[in-house]
């Protein structure tokens, strides 16, 4: 179906398939003819959700400020509708790193990437950019177009982490297989050492840098600087309206998965120890409360590291040339509806935090409810450096957006696809637009449907209600555009045996 018969389709409000418009956002000052192309810092954080950002308000917002997280806000601008093409760690980088689905990238699962791809930084490099990374990869292969690197094998370790540096990979290809150097101290300070290190030594000052932050916190299993050890300690945290939902009415997934707090699956929020004296939702706050601090504070202390970065670069004249990205690699569940992780298509999960800073070109405290991607990432950095983005990156720049536009053509839904049945979570498929949500539990065959504007906590799985039959209808012609649009075969179940052919055919 063509678009402009597809919006017809949509008509008096059934769905809502229009854009709303960005907050104030003009263009401070036009790019000056001549001007150096700008340094990128890409700053990424392993698990930390838009709830726990107080630029994003919300109920931690006072419990747990972010201060310098907020400036890239206050200076910049906040996107509120960025999400994840699929909510885990590896292929969420993956995507970003390559500017595609999962489908096409490969990287389905915990895979390793397939280097032989076209990546944002090979294509950097290619444009003549010193191209750096510190902190968390996870994808596994030893990195390719990356001048600089130092890099946590596999999830890394929280205390005295180990690293990976280049010149101490193994021939195997494997980051884990490479020789670790161990350094004292918690890894979101060690992380921020070593980016500001390549900040003011290790960089050549007469090119322009692309440099991947990327932190370890605030990742389960929340082990935080011990300087933060009473920070909250006498803090009642806030609890999500729905941390007991009993999930009337919703698939049988929720009712089969293991990432609810408490779970016994890995221990995580289980808090046995200090709950073993409490029963029923007695003990669920209790165990709501000790994983909330514990998450927290290791947010803390990325914040108070991101902070140091910040400050650097306005000491030393570079933030004036320099684009901030903040982000993480997916949501997460902060108790809403009873969860922890990520993985599940619901809005805490799906939806990424994001906010830009880019001096003279991006009006301060601006904000943009415009729908961009983590496969859009890539494009868009690539543009604003004046790099030609490869053709068969599927994602599409939203520099546009970041000067307060949005095309008349930009898209108004997204499609989701998670694959792997960790957590016993079941794999799912689905599309969101600005006002409902499509959901489809492919194997055990049953869909869910939210109303985002009547019920944004999605509590009501109104999928057979006869009177959303016309949003039934015409969303699900919406997904199968989508999977056609972007090839994705929905019997391919992340087993796709030609993946290595695959990723050749996209050789530069």
């Amino acid at each position: 179906m063509k678009r402009r018969d597809f919006l017809k389709t949509v008509g008096a409000g059934i769905v809502s398939l229009t854009i709303p418009g960005c907050s104030n956002n003009l263009i401070s000052s036009s790019k000056s003819s001549g001007q150096d192309k700008p340094n990128v810092l890409f700053i990424m954080s392993d698990d930390h959700t838009s709830q726990a950002i107080s630029a994003y308000g919300g109920m931690l917002a006072s419990v747990c400020p972010t201060p310098n997280i907020d400036r890239i806000a206050k200076e910049g601008i906040l996107f509120e509708n960025c999400f994840v093409t699929n909510s885990i760690c590896t292929p969420s980088r993956s995507a970003i790193f390559t500017g595609n689905y999962s489908h096409v990238n490969g990287v389905y699962k915990f895979t390793a990437l397939d280097q032989r791809q076209p990546t944002l930084p090979k294509l950097m490099q290619k444009a003549g950019y010193h191209t750096a990374f510190v902190g968390k990869y996870h994808l596994h292969s030893n990195p390719v177009g990356l001048d600089h690197w130092s890099i946590l094998p596999g999830q890394g370790r929280y205390h005295n982490p180990q690293f990976v540096e280049k010149g101490d990979q193994h021939p195997s290809g494997w980051v884990e297989d490479g020789n670790r150097t161990t350094y004292k101290g918690h890894s979101s300070d060690v992380i921020a050492d070593k980016a500001l290190d390549y900040l003011k030594n290790a960089r050549p000052k007469d090119k322009p840098f692309m440099f991947f932050c990327h932190f370890k916190a605030p990742h389960d299993t929340w082990e935080f600087a011990e300087r933060y050890s009473d920070f909250l300690e006498d803090v009642e945290i806030p609890e999500p309206a729905n941390l007991f939902d009993d999930y009337k009415g919703r698939s049988d997934m929720l009712r089969k998965q293991l990432q609810y707090i408490g779970s016994e699956w890995g221990d995580h929020t289980n808090f046995e120890e200090e709950t073993r004296h409490l029963q029923g939702k007695a003990k669920k706050k209790m165990q709501y409360q000790l994983y909330m601090k514990k998450y927290l504070r290791c947010v803390k202390g990325v914040d108070d590291n991101v902070g140091r970065i910040l400050d650097y670069l306005d000491r030393s004249g570079l933030a004036e040339n320099t684009i901030v990205m903040y982000t993480g690699d997916q949501g997460f569940f902060l108790g809403e509806h009873g969860l922890y992780d990520k993985r599940i298509m619901y809005e805490e999960a799906l939806r990424m935090p994001f906010l830009v800073r880019w001096p003279r070109h991006i009006k301060p405290a601006s904000k943009t409810k415009g729908m961009i991607l983590n496969v859009d990432f890539a494009p868009t950095i690539l543009e604003a450096a004046g790099v030609k983005k490869h053709p068969k990156m599927q994602g599409r720049s939203f520099v546009p957006l970041l000067m307060g536009r949005i095309p008349p053509d930009w898209r108004t839904s997204m499609y989701y696809r998670y694959y792997y049945s960790h957590f016993e979570t079941e794999p799912h498929y689905g599309v969101r637009t600005y006002t409902h949500k499509l959901i489809y539990f492919n194997r055990i065959d049953q869909w869910e449907l939210y109303d985002l504007v009547k019920d944004p906590h999605e509590m009501n799985n109104v999928y057979d209600n006869p009177e959303y039959q016309q949003v039934v209808r015409t969303l699900t012609k919406e997904l199968k555009r989508l999977q056609n649009e972007l090839g994705d075969d929905p019997n391919d179940i992340g087993d796709n045996p030609n993946i290595g052919e695959l990723a050749d055919s996209l050789r530069d």
